[in-house]
């Protein structure tokens, strides 16, 4: 079986710390998976922006880094659900089982992970560097662009992610 990696998170918005992860992932992994948790939500202070607005943020970092097309790179979206296992079973047929290892900071995600056959792999946060910084200092106007890869600070502007964020 090839080795998949599995990287999970919401990604709101997509910065520097997703995208080193990321970067390091695809170098060891046959095939790099990243799921779009709380799929669902938008439209809100901590998820201000849709799952297709973040795989477009995603895909367009990962394109201007080269990692998009020289490796093999998916996209799934994951809805929240009430029960744990439940949750981690339903991730992993959505990416029709051939996860061998999950890639997590996330406390939760790892309880979640804990009972399958999946490896997982820490990822240790960036100091300074998290999504909910972003949207702070999005929603103060404050500067946000160096936390996040060029491709997505335009796109945000594009889509004007600026004045959605200041307005939730």
């Amino acid at each position: 079986m090839a080795n998949t990696s599995f990287f999970i998170g919401r990604f709101q918005p997509f910065h520097n710390g997703h995208l080193s992860v990321l970067k390091g992932m695809v170098k060891v992994s046959d095939k790099v998976i990243v799921g779009i948790g709380s799929s669902e939500k938008h439209g809100n202070p901590e998820n201000p922006f849709t799952s297709g607005e973040r795989r477009e943020m995603i895909q367009r970092a990962l394109q201007e880094v080269n990692v998009i097309p020289m490796y093999d790179v998916s996209f799934v979206d994951l809805p929240d659900m009430e029960e744990d296992e439940a949750w981690a079973k339903m991730c992993l047929e959505l990416c029709e089982n051939q996860v061998t290892k999950v890639w997590t900071g996330n406390e939760w995600t790892k309880k979640c992970f804990e009972n399958t056959d999946v490896e997982i792999q820490n990822i240790k946060e960036v100091p300074g560097i998290s999504s909910t910084e972003v949207r702070h200092r999005i929603a103060a106007g404050k500067s946000w662009e160096d936390l996040v890869p060029k491709a997505v600070a335009e796109y945000v502007k594009d889509i004007d992610g600026v004045s959605r964020v200041k307005k939730i």
